[in-house]
């Protein structure tokens, strides 16, 4: 990474068959101290498109062809990754969804970036105090955190960006764990 040591990384990707949502921030500090608030920089932020009429197997390697792109493009030193909801009521919908998390988690593997995996909910209450806050919500403290202009569209590239924050929040995984074991 070309990045000084105190400056890191983070890409958050909200994941999706249709659509995946990305978000790469930079958190550091000038010193190389401990990061500070404010010091969290929105780098770049988009969606990756299958076509719904193609196959699975274009379709999921449109997801591992842009989000490779994202990584080589951006160099990210962590990866943020929205788990699968627990409860879905169709379960072909889980299934798919399984598909495209393998293949992203395959794009971080293929880099050597190690990934934090977060449940919908623990991003919700970590972004708003709420952990079933609505869309909006989640926007508006993306837009908050990250000193946007306006909120952060289409939903999919606010919630990679919060799944992001929430890398950042949570750190390397050793808060995350301690977080998942009291709730």
């Amino acid at each position: 990474m070309t990045l000084s040591s105190s400056k890191r990384r983070i890409l958050g990707v909200d994941p999706g068959l249709n659509t995946t949502g990305y978000g790469v921030i930079e958190v550091g500090s000038p010193n190389g101290s401990m990061p500070m608030p404010g010091t969290i920089k929105l780098i770049e932020a988009g969606i990756i498109r299958s076509k719904p009429k193609d196959s699975i197997e274009q379709r999921l390697n449109e997801i591992h062809s842009g989000l490779r792109e994202v990584i080589e493009a951006h160099q990210p030193d962590v990866m943020s990754l929205e788990q699968l909801f627990s409860h879905y009521e169709r379960p072909r919908t889980a299934i798919l969804m399984g598909h495209a998390r393998g293949v992203i988690c395959l794009a971080a593997a293929q880099a050597n970036i190690n990934v934090l995996h977060f449940e919908p909910t623990r991003v919700k209450k970590v972004m708003t105090g709420n952990g079933h806050a609505p869309k909006h919500q989640i926007q508006l403290a993306v837009k908050m955190q990250l000193g946007l202009a306006s909120l952060p569209e289409p939903a999919d590239v606010a919630d990679a960006l919060a799944i992001a924050l929430c890398g950042y929040h949570l750190g390397d995984g050793t808060a995350m764990s301690a977080l998942t074991k009291s709730s």
